[in-house]
């Protein structure tokens, strides 16, 4: 009895399970879960998301980290299934941009001023230097001022001369003062003859009371101010009207400013400039331009506009140096388009822009040319291609350009990334007159970018002495140089313009390293030095100062740049065929 009734209860749980298992597979059937994702569903989905490189698009992950190349951050692939309203512009979500450090701004016209940047010195007013001559012919008996820098006033005693001819000359006048009643013309005139010595009414009084001739006269300086030059010493002999000192009234002073021929159209006379100078911290004058130069230096090839300043205290002494900016109005332009240097990306006579437009799948750029018109200083006017009112990309443009790479659309690629050649590609002279952009940067950049700018001095020594073989040994250890220095420590745009930078100087550094012909090593060197200064300015050294010097006959005289450690010209392209050639064109602190 016992042994049926378990038979009993097992088919019971056995018919219940079954029923069981039957309901739960209807429910999971049910079209009413057909849109449910399970959480494994949720993992699968985000797997599926690519993670490249900005800059390397070869770099493909599954998860968001750090670029195995460079170390940039990764930034998430678009999905091609998206689809825009203009196949040529390229979409980016909000947070792409903000991974991008992407900001936009409105196109604005306004009233165009140039900052132009000025540099010159202190000199004496040449009105106001006098040259202090001895009236007497004779010889220096003693000077009363023996240095220059000394003060003197006028009528002060600076010399004694002994004059044999003025003896003489008394002796005469003493003679006709006997006759005086009788001949009283010839008494004057030896009177006059005197005074043509500039002797005074009073010092011939007194000769003619003493009834003695004095053999030593007193020079008195006939004007106040400063003695810049001593030109002669005690026991020199010197004839009646020779100098004998140059003396300067400091009370006003010029500032000269050197005028480069590419802003002279920019400079007028009368422009206001404002200018500090390098010894009084902290000050600023003012002052306005009173004359230019109708002609160039053939040498220097700059103009010089002067500046008129009432030295007050006499704190501006002659050959201080000083640094001066005008805010120099565009002529015949009122409401013109202006934009940020940052918002502009070039490729040889080519120039674009990224504008933005918003729709309801979401925020399109669109690549476009524009004309640039003249700089002004961090900005630029661009004569046509842009409205008043359009949203353009101020910065992250070089992402932005990326993603349209990376996506397969129209894109810029810069110059000194595409470029392997000196042909069109390469870096031009003309991109020079565009500013880079300045970056903050950790200490440790600047410091390993500093190890790397010794290296090249070695290099560019070696240049000089117009010998292959050191150039390409310096060439390889700059090389060494630039691989210690560690590109992760630069973010955005700061990583995005060194890659673009180094691409130029490690290509131009390689074939240095290799070529045997001096010339054509000096062509990749003038390529390199292009690139390489807008390096330095854009991330700078690290307790250095540099100086860019430029020599106009280089490269065939389409001129080439180098940096030197002191401001003595050593010119590397041409050695000592012409070594002394160039000049200063920028300090780089």
């Amino acid at each position: 009895m016992k042994i049926k009734v378990n038979t009993q209860t097992i088919i019971i749980v056995a018919i219940s399970l079954f029923f069981g298992v039957l309901m739960g597979y209807l429910i999971t059937k049910s079209p009413n879960q057909k849109n449910s994702t399970s959480p494994n569903q949720k993992i699968a989905e985000s797997e599926n998301q690519i993670w490249t490189c900005s800059m390397h698009p070869q770099i493909r992950q599954n998860e968001p980290g750090d670029c195995p190349i460079c170390g940039m951050d990764l930034i998430p692939l678009e999905s091609e299934e998206d689809s825009e309203i203009d196949p040529m512009a390229i979409s980016m979500s909000s947070t792409a941009m903000q991974l991008a450090s992407i900001s936009t701004a409105m196109v604005e016209s306004m009233n165009p001023v140039k900052i132009v940047r000025l540099n010159g010195k202190v000199q004496s007013d040449e009105r106001m230097v006098y040259s202090q001559s001895s009236h007497i012919p004779g010889r220096i008996e003693k000077l009363l001022v023996n240095f220059t820098g000394d003060y003197v006033n006028q009528g002060q005693v600076i010399a004694s001369i002994y004059s044999p001819e003025l003896v003489t000359a008394q002796e005469e006048l003493f003679e006709a003062q006997k006759i005086a009643e009788t001949q009283p013309q010839l008494f004057n005139a030896a009177k006059e003859k005197l005074k043509n010595w500039k002797l005074a009414d009073q010092q011939i009084e007194q000769i003619l009371q003493s009834g003695t001739a004095r053999e030593t006269f007193d020079v008195q300086a006939d004007v106040s101010g400063y003695v810049t030059k001593k030109m002669v010493n005690p026991g020199d002999y010197v004839r009646r009207g020779e100098a004998i000192y140059e003396i300067a009234d400091l009370s006003k002073v010029w500032l000269l400013f050197d005028i480069y021929e590419s802003d002279m159209s920019w400079i007028n006379k009368g422009d206001k400039v404002e200018f500090t100078v390098a010894s009084l911290p902290g000050e600023m004058f003012t002052g306005t331009i009173s004359y230019l130069d109708p002609v160039i230096d053939p040498k220097t090839r700059v103009a010089k506009a002067r500046i008129e300043v009432a030295n007050r205290g006499l704190k501006l002494k002659p050959e201080m140096f000083a640094s001066g900016r005008v805010e120099a109005n565009l002529p015949n332009q009122t409401n013109a388009i202006v934009v940020p240097k940052t918002a502009v990306m070039w490729t040889g006579e080519r120039s674009v822009v990224y504008v933005k437009s918003q729709t309801d799948k979401g925020i399109n750029f669109m690549m476009r040319d524009v004309n640039l018109g003249p700089a002004l200083g961090d900005s630029f006017v661009i004569e046509s291609g842009l409205q008043g009112g359009e949203e353009i990309a101020v910065n992250g443009t070089f992402s932005i350009d990326a993603a349209a790479q990376l996506a397969g659309k129209p894109s810029m690629m810069t110059p000194a990334t595409a470029g392997h050649t000196h042909g069109d590609e390469a870096m031009s002279h003309k991109e020079m007159d565009k500013e880079p952009q300045s970056f903050e940067v950790s200490a440790d950049f600047k410091t390993q970018l500093t190890q790397v700018y010794n290296k090249y001095l070695v290099m560019k020594d070696a240049f000089i002495e117009s010998e292959p073989h050191p150039v390409m040994t310096a060439a390889g250890e700059l090389s060494a140089a630039l691989q210690n220095v560690d590109m992760a420590l630069l973010k955005g745009d700061a990583h995005i313009a060194w890659m673009e930078y180094l691409d130029v100087i490690e290509k131009t550094t390689d074939k240095i390293s290799k070529l045997m012909d001096i010339e054509k090593q000096r062509e990749e060197f003038a390529q390199f030095n292009l690139a390489f200064y807008k390096a330095l300015k854009s991330f700078g050294l690290s307790n250095t100062t540099t100086y860019y010097q430029y020599c106009p006959m280089a490269e065939k005289d389409k001129g080439a740049y180098w940096f030197s450690a002191t401001e003595d010209i050593r010119n590397p392209y041409f050695g000592d065929a012409m070594l002394r050639c160039g000049e200063n064109r920028e300090t780089i602190e």
